[in-house]
């Protein structure tokens, strides 16, 4: 049977129509089989020519490395820092997907009229669609020390070109206060 990484969507087609207004045939669901097959990838050592060479996590900022890339979708390892969040962002036109493979993250995702938080432990995973607009830190893990690594795995379907980035008004509204050209995950690393 062939992986994820190799077919992307085991999903039945799109309806012409509906594919056609989407920017990518992918779907959440290959998003997060994508980010679950490189999880594992990760800790099955595949990837241990990608971390960093001294075997030493960063503790200053966050850190990322490129695992898949291509014209379809952009696979990330990413390490979170304490303290370090990403600010109140989107994906632009981008799909996206993650999995968290150790230590655990809070993100506060803009309801429309309030920001909602939830933490994603080790194993967890979460999806978002075009227009979700969240901020993501590494979450206190009373099990984890302040070298330990809090590492999870995210795919962008079409690959990041932009995002933009937002505050919450006095008014209880979003205001956009910028938007930049990246392909960098989750914001400046």
């Amino acid at each position: 049977m062939p992986s994820a990484r190799d077919e992307y969507s085991a999903t039945p087609p799109l309806d012409r129509a509906v594919a056609s207004a989407l920017p990518t045939r992918l779907r959440p669901a290959d998003l997060l089989r994508l980010t679950d097959e490189g999880a594992e990838d990760v800790l099955a050592g595949r990837y241990d020519h990608l971390l960093p060479a001294d075997g030493l996590w960063p503790t200053e900022q966050r850190w990322a490395t490129r695992l898949i890339a291509d014209d379809e979708v952009d696979v990330w390892l990413i390490s979170w820092t304490p303290g370090k969040s990403t600010e109140l962002h989107d994906h632009a036109g981008s799909l996206g997907a993650l999995t968290v493979l150790s230590g655990a993250l809070s993100e506060f995702r803009w309801n429309g009229t309030e920001l909602r938080e939830r933490t994603l432990a080790a194993g967890d995973q979460a999806s978002f669609p075009i227009g979700w607009v969240h901020d993501v830190v590494r979450a206190a893990d009373a099990t984890a020390g302040p070298l330990d690594p809090t590492l999870s795995v995210h795919a962008y379907s079409p690959p990041l070109t932009a995002m933009s980035y937002y505050e919450v008004t006095g008014h209880g509204t979003l205001r956009r206060t910028q938007t930049v050209l990246t392909d960098q995950p989750e914001g400046d690393l």
